[in-house]
């Protein structure tokens, strides 16, 4: 039987208290060649309200929440909020009441008002949870993802807010998952080390792309081992058919295909819709109305059996998962690293879906999200569902040349961290280089519009 003690690391022994948060509205022009646009986001620009924790010592947290562009002034705005809250506040008393802690921001007698834990509010939240996570691996010396892998269950069930989901899970059952899957464990952290996690790819399928994109971008997956490919749907049934007819054609029988349709359509149009879709073998069918809609999901479920429907990346909160779960309408558990309120309430989505029996398969892609599910993913594996039978884990080729630790994915799979910490540090020159307005990237795009507008008034 695997036995672990707590960490012994500095964390226990030097006071490190945080001191300053720096915060970086950080956005790249992805839009300018349709990277990441699906029926309903046209044109995203990948953008993360970046979170740098500055403490009285040598060490740095660093965090941060995924956005699309405009907007993401407004959530750097609430991560300000936040601040005081977090300011002052010692390494080792956060680590000695992670729950607390989570709770002192998320429950903010003033603050829940604007949520309660969801929207803008949650995704500022996230920022600095993920950050304060990051700035206690990177003083245990480890990456998170090996940090909670080895965390002690009693200490690990202790982090997580069970309120609003004990009716599915608690304290106890959270525990007994924990302390099942405990003799294991030692194989599954030696598993990961040597084979990674699998990986699915979405870059093959953004809306936006012309069919020779398509067809170029599967050759590219195939050639490096993906065996599972995502496409996005929506705009035009008959566009999706051929396209889904291409990727297809190009990935061959064996290789998994799912669809996304990011909430375009009702319920009744939803079932309509992935009908002439079907014949492509299609295993899930991801977002297909308001991720709000909890019995849309459920009735679309039923309808399109054996496709699968699968949901979760702009689920808000635990508490909105666990009905989602119960009610069947998730049949894929896509958590998000940074939709909900960071590291503490993925542990509970973790715990809720074992419960339920419905594999993780993570959002990803975006700015850093790949970088941070990366370790989620793991976490899950090794803690709560020990199997990869029927999951992978999103991967979306885009802007991980920006980060001091990128994911890495080798064979279609992910390999597991090695750097200490929660892999969301961002290089200093592409926060300079891209800081939104006055980073010279967009200062220079701004001075080519004004002088394009100019030139066509005269």
């Amino acid at each position: 039987m695997t036995r672990t003690t707590s960490i012994a690391s500095p964390a226990n022994t030097i006071p490190i208290t945080i001191t300053n948060i720096e915060i970086i509205d950080l956005r790249f022009p992805t839009s300018e060649e349709a990277h990441g646009s699906d029926a309903v986001h046209v044109d995203p620009d990948y953008s993360a309200a970046c979170v740098i924790l500055h403490t009285d010592s040598a060490h740095q947290g660093h965090g941060l929440t995924f956005t699309i562009g405009r907007g993401n002034e407004i959530v750097c705005q609430a991560i300000r909020s936040l601040a005081p809250l977090v300011v002052g506040r010692s390494l080792a008393t956060i680590r000695a009441n992670r729950r607390g802690f989570w709770r002192s921001l998320a429950q903010d007698s003033q603050f829940r008002w604007l949520g309660p834990e969801k929207g803008v509010m949650a995704l500022a939240l996230a920022a600095v949870i993920n950050a304060v996570w990051d700035l206690e691996a990177r003083v245990a010396a480890m990456p998170l993802w090996r940090l909670l892998a080895e965390m002690p269950a009693e200490e690990l069930v202790a982090a997580i807010d069970f309120h609003g989901i004990r009716d599915a899970v608690d304290e106890a059952s959270c525990l007994a998952i924990l302390h099942a899957n405990d003799p294991t464990r030692s194989e599954r952290i030696a598993r990961v080390q040597k084979d990674g996690f699998p990986a699915y790819t979405t870059s093959c399928g953004w809306i936006g792309y012309t069919d020779e994109v398509v067809r170029a971008r599967c050759r590219e997956a195939l050639a490096d081992g993906f065996t599972h490919f995502k496409m996005k749907i929506g705009q035009s049934l008959e566009d999706d058919v051929r396209r889904a007819r291409i990727i297809r054609q190009e990935i061959g029988p064996k290789s998994t295909l799912m669809v996304d349709a990011n909430q375009r359509f009702d319920v009744a149009e939803a079932i309509e819709w992935i009908r002439p879709l079907a014949p492509f073998d299609i295993w899930w069918f991801e977002e297909p109305v308001s991720p709000d809609d909890v019995l849309g999901h459920a009735a679309i479920a039923r309808a399109i059996q054996p496709i699968r429907v699968a949901t979760g990346e702009q689920c808000q909160n635990r508490v909105m998962f666990k009905q989602f779960l119960a009610s069947g309408g998730m049949q894929i558990c896509q958590l998000d690293s940074c939709r909900v309120g960071g590291v503490n309430d993925n542990l509970a989505i973790m715990a809720l879906a074992r419960t339920f029996g419905v594999p993780v398969c993570p959002h990803a892609g975006g700015v850093g999200l790949c970088e941070l599910v990366a370790h989620l993913i793991l976490v899950d594996y090794i803690r709560f569902n020990p199997t990869m039978d029927g999951r992978v884990c999103e991967f979306v080729d885009h802007l991980h040349e920006h980060f001091v630790d990128p994911c890495v994915v080798k064979r279609g799979r992910y390999l597991a961290p090695q750097l200490p910490g929660y892999s969301a540090e961002i290089k200093r020159a592409s926060l300079e280089a891209f800081a939104f307005p006055h980073g010279p990237e967009w200062t220079r795009r701004a001075a080519a519009k004004s002088a394009q507008h100019n030139g066509a008034s005269r």
